[in-house]
């Protein structure tokens, strides 16, 4: 079980707080990805210096290596890992798809071909919540399956409804326990009928908290935003919810309008690793020859190592020079940046003028010309 309250809203905006094993999440939050038991180029005290309250981690990866029965026996992924906040597991339903090989789809689960060494295994609805338990994971997510941007309507539908097929499963064989939870996941591709049909079948089920998937996959976000109009609406007002893979800086912000309360996205770690840098007044791409010789930092309103000790130019020239500690400081920028743009998105909705807020920072992005 676990506690979420709305402590206010402003319109649709929702300022909460969910409870779990491992502590208090402020929400609106934005969750740094650390797939396979590590936020890449970071220390775990140095996410949570950022403001963290949980990371996520992911069944398929971790059930490929190092094992979740050899996690379990080290203490579970909090200790594992050195973290020793809350966590949020992916199920690995998005992975198999995406990722494995020679992958067959039954009612059973997903039979597949690891990318790593072609090892062949199963995953179910039931293996999956198994191996998050062994993770102790403080969020489990119910397995399921993503359809790929564009599908017909009679594929969505059937995957959809064998999706919520497993969702029973999946709660079926989750363990509650206090301070634990379960979210479903909400499909049905780019049709509200089938999104509704979606939630209404995930509500009757009864999960602690319900995410949004199949969005981000390739649409654009005018088609996700349309979509957001409409489908937490549809879910539970006492509950959490939560938009999985998204996304940009604007796209959390669009979501948040439209009552979402969580996210995560491998974007500020993986633009921190490519030199991309996320600033209040637009993006920056370290590589480029007009930071060679600045001596300004890369956000005058960021407290990170990056900006409060390091020049661009400097940044410039780890990057220039393929050096490890050029990732390590951008990487602890962004996140950085996405913690303090949840805060401040926080601090909207209690004043409830998170529609102000939102109004000016896509004005903002709009004049940047570099739009987040």
């Amino acid at each position: 079980m676990l506690d979420f309250k709305i402590i206010k809203k402003s319109r649709k905006a929702r300022r909460g707080e969910l409870k779990t094993a491992h502590g208090s999440i402020q929400t609106p939050a934005f969750m740094p990805v650390g797939t396979a038991a590590t936020v890449k180029a970071m220390f775990p005290e140095s996410v949570a210096a950022t403001g963290a309250e949980i990371i996520l981690g992911n069944t398929y990866h971790l059930m490929l290596r190092p094992g979740a029965e050899l996690i379990a026996q080290l203490g579970g992924l909090h200790q594992f890992m050195g973290w020793n906040k809350s966590i949020l597991t992916d199920s690995g339903g998005f992975q198999v798809m995406s990722l494995s090989q020679l992958r067959k789809i039954t009612e059973e689960g997903v039979s597949f071909a690891s990318h790593i060494d072609g090892k062949r295994y199963m995953l179910s609805p039931e293996k999956s919540i198994e191996i998050q338990y062994l993770l102790d994971s403080d969020i489990t997510m119910a397995f399921d399956e993503c359809m790929p941007f564009p599908s017909s309507y009679k594929d969505v539908q059937k995957s959809m409804e064998r999706s919520m097929r497993w969702a029973e499963r999946s709660k079926k064989s989750f363990n509650n326990r206090e301070g634990y939870g379960i979210f479903g996941i909400n499909q049905g591709g780019m049709f509200l009928d089938l999104r509704e049909f979606s939630a209404r079948k995930l509500i009757s089920i009864d999960f602690d908290g319900y995410a949004i998937g199949g969005l981000a996959v390739g649409e654009g976000q005018k088609i996700m935003f349309q979509m957001l109009d409409s489908i937490p609406d549809m879910l539970p007002d006492n509950k959490p919810r939560y938009l999985m893979g998204v996304g940009k800086p604007s796209d959390i912000v669009g979501a948040v309008l439209r009552g979402v309360d969580m996210f995560d996205c491998v974007m500020p770690t993986r633009s921190g690793r490519t030199a991309l840098a996320f600033t209040r007044e637009g993006t920056l791409n370290l590589r480029n020859a007009t930071h060679q010789e600045s001596p300004n930092p890369l956000d005058y309103h960021c407290s990170c190592p990056a900006c409060t000790h390091y020049s661009r130019a400097y940044l410039h020239h780890l990057f220039k020079a393929k050096e490890i500690l050029g990732a390590m400081l951008l990487t602890w920028h962004n996140i950085q940046y996405y913690q303090d743009l949840m805060h401040s998105i926080r601090n909207a909705i209690e004043h409830d003028s998170y529609e102000d807020f939102a109004e000016t920072f896509f004005e903002k992005q709009e004049k940047s010309k570099r739009p987040l």
